[in-house]
């Protein structure tokens, strides 16, 4: 049903592992490359060679521009385009989505074409340099993986803060904060899709040989993290109006502190060891971190509007698990900043840029408050529970292109 051949990391030094990946705000484990393959020795006996010649040409297209493109994609880039032709992320995108229904004919009524050509992508995350399967079912996957990767890269440069026109703090406009949901719930689209739609097409040995980077839990908490940064913009947004209560960014902050705990349950017991799949994890532990000290502070706020002792403590309690979560979260973002590839942080903006500054001064106002008023007994030593909140954020549905109509006519002689 499809073999499979796995090159260990010490037998070449085809994967691109840079040691710098620059100013991240969205982490992007590295990009998975197709290599070359020859589909009319694979496929010249079946096909028509005008079809043969035009996936040939889509995925040469695609193999050149990736490879062009990922050294620059996995380092911080704040323009669009690069020096190789002026190529650029949407480009790469728009030849995978010219390439997907032409290909998704191998496998149309269940053909056995599915399994006559081997497709070789270089692998991140896992320990093996390269995977190669006889199942264009892989391809496919593969395929919607690296939609996904380059729409987060897409999102990343979108929330890298410029210096505004009037010289002040650097800063993320709202158009291209409200421009990066929407690209976040395209990728997160394309990774459910990969979830429902095309995992369940492998059988389950081969899937079980599938690199890490594509694995259930991986695209899952991929999809996740795209949802917990979605809300996190719109918790910045939340933050900056005037009309928003804070029952809304309380709920906001403990959507994320969710979405954000159910990607690091779906990355937690897998074999991500190597430099990008640890840095991976520790990505989605600061970002959880970080999350509870939101959740905390708004919902100590909300507590402390109450008029009992009970829930002024209760307050005083949240708000110095928020400090204390807030303190934590700078210690994991320097682990996963210094964990390899190199990255740092771009200025602070957005959420946390307020958080950093209002949670220790609201939380020392509180307890000092709250302190004169009632006895040390009577205040909570330990954090309220947080309310929970049905997700409200979903991915954009997507489903898999219709197959091209140059099949239609297509006799193939799969004998």
């Amino acid at each position: 049903m499809g073999c499979l051949v796995s090159t260990p990391k010490d037998t070449g030094g085809n994967r691109r592992r840079p040691g710098n990946i620059g100013e991240v705000s969205v982490f992007i484990p590295g990009l998975r490359i197709p290599k070359a393959v020859d589909f009319s020795q694979a496929l010249g006996d079946y096909l028509s060679k005008s079809l043969v010649e035009r996936l040939s040409a889509l995925r040469t297209r695609i193999v050149v521009m990736a490879g062009q493109e990922a050294p620059t994609i996995t380092r911080t880039r704040r323009r669009t385009a690069t020096q190789h032709g002026g190529s650029t992320l949407a480009d790469l995108l728009q030849a995978l989505e010219d390439y997907l229904p032409v290909l998704l004919g191998l496998v149309k009524d269940g053909s056995p074409l599915q399994h006559k050509v081997q497709f070789v992508w270089i692998n991140q995350e896992d320990d093996d340099e390269e995977t190669a399967m006889h199942s264009t079912w892989y391809e496919v996957l593969s395929v919607l993986h690296l939609m996904a990767m380059l729409s987060l890269s897409q999102a990343n440069l979108l929330l890298l803060p410029r210096i505004s026109a009037d010289g002040y703090q650097p800063k993320v406009s709202e158009e291209s904060r409200r421009c990066c949901i929407d690209v976040f719930l395209k990728a997160a689209g394309y990774l459910d899709c990969a979830v429902r739609q095309v995992l369940p097409q492998f059988p389950s040995e081969l899937r079980r040989k599938l690199p890490v980077d594509l694995a259930e839990g991986v695209l899952r908490a991929l999809c996740l993290q795209a949802l917990g940064q979605g809300v996190d913009i719109q918790l910045g947004l939340a933050i900056d109006s005037t009309k928003a209560t804070l029952a809304v960014k309380r709920r906001l902050a403990c959507e994320m502190v969710k979405y954000w705990q159910q990607a690091q349950d779906n990355l937690m017991n897998l074999p991500l060891s190597n430099g990008w799949g640890e840095k991976h994890r520790l990505f989605t532990k600061w970002k959880y971190i970080e999350a509870k000290a939101a959740a905390y502070y708004y919902h100590g706020l909300i507590l402390d509007e109450g008029n009992t002792e009970k829930s002024h403590g209760m307050a005083v309690a949240a708000l110095q698990a928020a400090d204390e979560y807030l303190k934590e979260s700078k210690k994991a973002c320097e682990a996963f900043n210094l964990a390899i590839p190199l990255s740092r942080n771009p200025p602070l903006w957005g959420t946390m840029k307020f958080l950093s500054e209002k949670i220790p001064k609201d939380t020392s106002s509180k307890v000092r408050i709250n302190r004169d008023l009632y006895s040390h007994e009577k205040i909570m030593e330990t954090a309220p529970t947080l309310p929970d909140f049905a997700l409200a954020l979903k991915p954009e549905e997507y489903g898999l292109p219709i197959v091209d109509p140059s099949w239609n006519e297509e006799n193939t002689n799969n004998g």
